[in-house]
């Protein structure tokens, strides 16, 4: 039986995840126009496959597109902020109860172990931003719901957009740092209702820090 030939990854999804970088890293910044000549001739492509690459970008709420003005890096306003954490705040406060009441004991292990990591991580910045994320969607895989866990991936796109003014707040990595051990604490005790309260707690905190 011959092998099965996989078609490469879609050259407009490669242009959409470069893009997705540049706007996380500020490079693109908030409610900058989005020359699509100029990146059309950086990337050595034609401006169809960049069109549909800010499609994705725009429908994952990073772009927004203007009619008759072309496409700008989405500007998050503080209701928008609110509103993403309240949904957060909800998704993976449930997702947390689940996980407490059904983790295995190998997955216990395996937050036990990315919280060290975000332990270590507490004087690099991005370090522990990016350890912090992996932390939040491996305890949504384990929670089993595709769903949920794709909801929350898009919302944590437009999460990104406000990080440097919440995370990166005097002193909210060391408030977010004892957030995740209450929440850890609640996990190994196996206790439904505080994990939930836990993280519940832990966005809520997060947006008053962001805001």
């Amino acid at each position: 039986m011959s092998a099965v030939s996989l078609a490469p990854r879609a050259l407009y999804e490669e242009v959409a995840e470069l893009l997705r970088q540049r706007i996380f890293r500020r490079e693109l910044e908030p409610g900058s126009w989005i020359d699509e000549l100029k990146l059309a001739e950086e990337y050595g492509i034609s401006r169809t496959p960049l069109r549909e690459a800010l499609k994705v970008l725009a429908a994952e709420g990073l772009v927004t597109m203007k009619v008759r003005r072309g496409a700008y890096v989405t500007e998050v306003s503080e209701k928008d902020l609110a509103d993403v954490y309240h949904l957060l705040s909800l998704l993976e406060s449930d997702a947390a109860g689940v996980v407490a009441a059904t983790a295995s004991d190998e997955q216990r292990d395996e937050l036990r172990a990315l919280h060290r990591e975000l332990e270590a991580a507490v004087s690099d910045r991005e370090r522990f931003f990016a350890v912090n994320e992996t932390f939040h969607l491996r305890l949504l895989e384990m929670a089993d719901n595709r769903f949920r866990l794709q909801m929350v991936t898009d919302l944590r796109k437009v999460m990104k957009l406000n990080r440097h003014s919440s995370l990166f707040k005097t002193g909210r990595i060391g408030e977010s740092l004892a957030e995740h051990r209450a929440i850890m604490a609640a996990l190994d005790q196996g206790d439904r209702q505080l994990a939930m309260q836990r993280m519940r707690e832990h966005f809520l905190n997060g947006l008053e820090a962001a805001t």
